[in-house]
């Protein structure tokens, strides 16, 4: 979920176990919506730290080493207190998921300071495409024309935001596309994952190895951040554990298919913030290309539900 993670950095269903929380929609709908809520504002604060907002503006891999940091203090923390039973990693996927991981959320960080949120937040939603279309390579997978008309129709609308070959086209709309690429790499090692170990356990080490990896790569642009930063750096980090923790809670209450669609509430969270606090509104062609990019997941995530029922 992951920045991200819409949807950056998620577990998938298969992850959750038997033993697991009684079946319960309803409060499955709200810690998804918790969920939506809480990844916008990682943006949102992503945006404050990388602008003049709260001061000299932070490097977007200074960002994503708070990010790391204390989402790590956070997840640390709640492992101690519950103690729940750990198995065997699986380092190599857990290593190449968290590098995706990291690249993801740094690129995210960086678009969220150049362009509005909602034209980032929309763009990000490409990483369910971007994961379809790795996973014939890398995971043999086979994809039908519904599933290439899914992607097709995302592409469409996010070509509308980036404006490719315009004097419009921003860079910040080509990281977020960046971004969304890395996190679809992400999907392939969450999906390698699945099944093999505890939620807990993959949060925890997917952010013990990000903060690994964002604490050598901040070396060379490190700067001290003002108090204000500090508090918004630790907002942030907090934000996305709690984020990652009411994503998996939510699928571990529901089927996939029927909380999936709630976390598209990412983008209306992401506008509402941007309008209120900086006063960024999204315009016309902006809601057009976001509503064709949700309506193409949308689509696909449709036809990932049609293929698991027909394999069940």
């Amino acid at each position: 979920m992951t920045e991200p993670q819409a949807p950056q950095t998620a577990i998938p269903p298969a992850a959750i176990t038997p033993t697991g929380p009684a079946p319960n929609p309803g409060l499955a709908v709200l810690l998804m919506i918790c969920a939506t809520a809480f990844i916008a504002a990682t943006t949102l604060l992503a945006k404050a730290l990388g602008t003049e907002a709260l001061g000299d503006p932070l490097h977007p891999l200074q960002v994503s080493h708070g990010r790391f940091l204390f989402a790590w203090i956070a997840i640390a923390t709640t492992l101690a207190v519950l103690r729940p039973r750990l198995i065997r990693p699986d380092w190599a996927h857990h290593v190449g998921r968290t590098l995706c991981g990291w690249g993801g959320v740094s690129l995210m960080f960086a678009a969220a300071a150049m362009i509005p949120l909602s034209d980032a937040t929309a763009i990000s939603f490409l990483n369910p495409v971007f994961g379809m279309i790795l996973a014939i390579p890398f995971l043999g997978e086979t994809v039908g024309k519904w599933r290439w008309l899914a992607a097709a129709i995302a592409f469409a609308g996010a070509m509308i935001l980036i404006r490719p070959g315009t004097e419009a086209m921003q860079p910040g709309a080509l990281l977020a596309l960046g971004a969304a690429l890395c996190l679809g790499f992400e999907l392939i090692f969450i999906k390698r994952l699945s099944g093999r170990e505890g939620p807990l356990q993959i949060l925890f080490i997917n952010n013990s190895l990000g903060l690994v990896i964002a604490s050598l790569a901040v070396l060379a642009v490190w700067q001290p951040p003002s108090p204000a930063q500090w508090a918004a750096l630790a907002g942030l980090g907090l934000a996305m554990a709690c984020a990652q923790a009411c994503f998996v809670n939510a699928m571990a209450r529901a089927d996939a298919s029927f909380v999936t669609p709630f976390s598209y509430l990412t983008l209306v969270f992401a506008a509402l913030y941007d309008g209120v606090i900086f006063g960024v509104l999204p315009t016309p062609l902006s809601v057009a290309g976001a509503s064709i990019i949700i309506a193409g997941a949308a689509l696909l995530a449709w036809r990932e539900q049609v293929n698991r029922r027909k394999r069940a």
